[in-house]
């Protein structure tokens, strides 16, 4: 694996003050979003976020992934731990393919269907990324912020101790409540 990383530097946000680094795997490139006392914590707060440029930058109401994302980073500034900003776009498809299973999903397909129909797969993600950052930063055991039953699979499966899980339940709208249902019934998120 070809993973190139930049230094650590400082990242004042209106959630609080982190350290950021970054590592580039192929063409993605992916963010450490460190609480200011991150290397001094045991077992620190994790929250594996992945991109979502209409959620998380535009404020799509489809979705709750910019909710999501605003509480890790406010929960991680207070309490301490991490947030990675795993860059794998619409469950690793892309944003053009995204958009178009937006159309789809318009039309009345599920986040799955749409996915399926435009030749992916439920999930298309990698998270070999992800295990490089918690070697990087020497990460043995956390408590792990997610609803995604897979995630917890995938970090225990890499020998890393989940000492708690913290569900990141935001509020749910007329716009993102059949992705959130399908979310649950379908993929198994504890919502």
């Amino acid at each position: 694996m070809n993973i190139i990383q930049s230094n650590i530097a400082n990242l004042p946000t209106k959630h609080g003050k982190f350290r950021i680094k970054a590592y580039k795997q192929d063409n993605q490139e992916h963010l450490a979003i460190m609480s200011e006392n991150f290397e001094e914590l045991e077992s620190p707060y994790v929250r594996i976020h992945s991109e979502c440029l209409t959620g998380d930058t535009l404020g799509s109401l489809k979705c709750d992934c910019q909710n999501q994302l605003n509480l890790a980073l406010d929960f991680i500034s207070k309490q301490g731990g991490l947030v990675i900003y795993h860059r794998q776009e619409g469950r690793n498809i892309g944003l053009l393919n995204k958009v178009n299973a937006y159309c789809l999903q318009d039309q009345g397909r599920n986040t799955i269907e749409a996915n399926i129909e435009l030749g992916f797969g439920e999930d298309d993600r990698d998270y070999s990324v992800v295990k490089y950052i918690f070697n990087d930063l020497d990460i043995k055991k956390i408590k792990l912020i997610t609803n995604n039953p897979k995630k917890i699979d995938y970090v225990e499966n890499l020998g890393i101790e989940i000492v708690k899980r913290i569900p990141a339940i935001t509020k749910t709208n007329i716009y993102n409540e059949h992705y959130l249902k399908t979310k649950k019934d379908q993929m198994g998120h504890m919502l």
